[in-house]
């Protein structure tokens, strides 16, 4: 066994979870994943995520990067398997399936500056760079294959231009866009938009996820000249930081790498070298920058390698071999 994979084992019960199912290939029904899964859905800090996620959305979203918002928890706790069914995860979906824009996309609660084009008032409303977010979470929960969901897939799609999806906002936002040209693709959505279709088969494999893993990959190439929507691929791009939020090398590693047709891409295993050579001798890696929100997680510190850090850099690489 890795060595790695091993010290994996050891960390907090969803590091523990994820390693058996996604490292070492385990079955869902396996006693020790079970296990795991138990133990992961009755810790303290699983719990605590789910009381606060109980009262979506939460409070308004100002930024998107804003990583204790419940919308980056939302996401997290999807990503560590908690599914439709069971305790507090139904009266979350119910809560989100609630406030549908006209056009689709669920909504959260965000407030525009008039001097940004917005109304100054708070509103229900969505942008490519929650709307996708939230469709994930719900796909993952075990939603994928249910009509509601499927539709504002369909009309996000919609939405995709020649060089990726552009900054699109629910009709209710005015004339509000991000800070960036108009003919430019957003990194941001384009990366939401494929962590979102890379979920099912037909969504991975359509021309839309070619179009906008295309886009990701050129803007790597072009990173030295061009940074659309503010979007930069600079040091701070490349620092390795958890949970996956924003726009950085990991999370767009992530990404790309469930996409199996991207395999043996130069540009994509230049990012895998470049994250691969920031490990230890026993392949475990420490945090290089930290959400200040999710300090009381393993990953919220930079002294000593990060159980769910490197579980989440040794997933990626496995992908790319």
């Amino acid at each position: 066994m890795n060595r790695s994979f091993e010290w994996l084992l050891t960390g907090p019960p969803w590091v523990e979870y994820r390693t058996r199912l996604d490292l070492m290939g385990e079955a869902e029904g396996g006693t020790a994943v079970q296990t795991a899964r138990r133990d992961m859905l009755s810790h303290p800090q699983i719990q605590m995520l789910l009381a606060e996620l109980a009262d979506w959305p939460g409070p308004l979203l100002k930024s998107h990067k804003d990583a204790k918002h419940p919308l980056h928890k939302l996401a997290f706790i999807a990503d560590l398997g908690l599914r439709a069914g069971e305790p507090g995860v139904d009266a979350i979906i119910e809560r989100i399936l609630a406030h549908r824009a006209a056009e689709g996309p669920f909504q959260v609660i965000v407030n525009i500056n008039p001097r940004y084009g917005g109304t100054g008032e708070d509103q229900w409303a969505w942008m490519l760079c929650d709307a996708p977010l939230i469709l994930y979470a719900l796909a993952k929960f075990g939603l994928a294959n249910d009509a509601r969901v499927e539709t504002v897939v369909a009309h996000l799609i919609t939405l995709q231009r020649d060089n990726g999806w552009p900054c699109a906002v629910s009709p209710d936002l005015g004339k509000f866009r991000g800070p960036g040209r108009k003919a430019d693709p957003c990194p941001y959505a384009n990366l939401l938009m494929l962590k979102l279709l890379a979920l099912r088969p037909d969504w991975r494999d359509s021309s839309a996820s070619r179009t906008a893993a295309e886009t990701l990959l050129t803007l790597w190439e072009q990173r030295t000249e061009r940074r659309p929507y503010l979007f930069a691929m600079g040091s701070g791009f490349a620092k390795l930081k958890a949970p996956l939020i924003w726009y950085d090398i990991l999370h767009v590693l992530d990404v790309l790498t469930r996409f199996p047709w991207l395999r043996g891409d130069v540009r994509l295993n230049e990012m895998a070298g470049i994250v691969q050579g920031k490990g230890d001798e026993n392949g475990r890696y420490v945090p290089e920058s930290i959400w200040t929100a999710w300090k009381e997680w393993d990953f919220g510190q930079k002294r000593q390698p990060s159980p769910w850090l490197t579980f989440l850099v040794q997933r990626a690489l496995k992908r790319n071999h």
